[in-house]
């Protein structure tokens, strides 16, 4: 992998002079659409904290509820109250998903809006019928 500069720029790769292409306008697409790495290296970090069932299983429900505290995820996911608030301890690191206080109650929502997107994604407004969801 390509390392940044001192000043935080990664610079562009470069393909090998000698290198057997196939289609270089695909391949030179290819690497303008893959832009940055460090971008990529963020979004790879993004995805292996979703991809756990049981974090995205709070996610979905954070997302469908707006607000809601550590007690009724556990209700809703079948998870232990420790067990959320140890998931919802790593999501929160990651900037996924925000505290909100009301007195003594803490409640999560969601605080990344392309995550909000994917789960639109993953789990589609519960109204809307299965066979609309498989077609997208």
């Amino acid at each position: 992998m390509t390392e940044p500069t001192p000043d935080g720029i990664i610079p562009k790769v470069s393909i090998e002079p000698d290198r057997r292409l196939i289609d270089p306008d695909r391949v030179a697409a290819a690497t303008q659409g893959l832009g940055d790495r460090a971008v990529i290296d963020k979004w790879a970090q993004r995805f292996s904290v979703v991809a756990d069932p049981s974090r995205l299983a709070l996610l979905v429900s954070i997302h469908y509820a707006g607000e809601i505290s550590v007690t009724d995820l556990a209700a809703v996911t079948g998870m232990s109250d420790t067990a959320v608030s140890q998931a919802l301890r790593l999501l929160r690191a990651h900037g996924l998903v925000t505290p909100q206080r009301s007195g003594r109650v803490v409640r999560y929502r969601l605080a990344d809006a392309a995550v909000h997107e994917l789960i639109h994604h993953v789990r589609p407004h519960p109204e809307q019928p299965a066979s609309e969801a498989a077609d997208r």
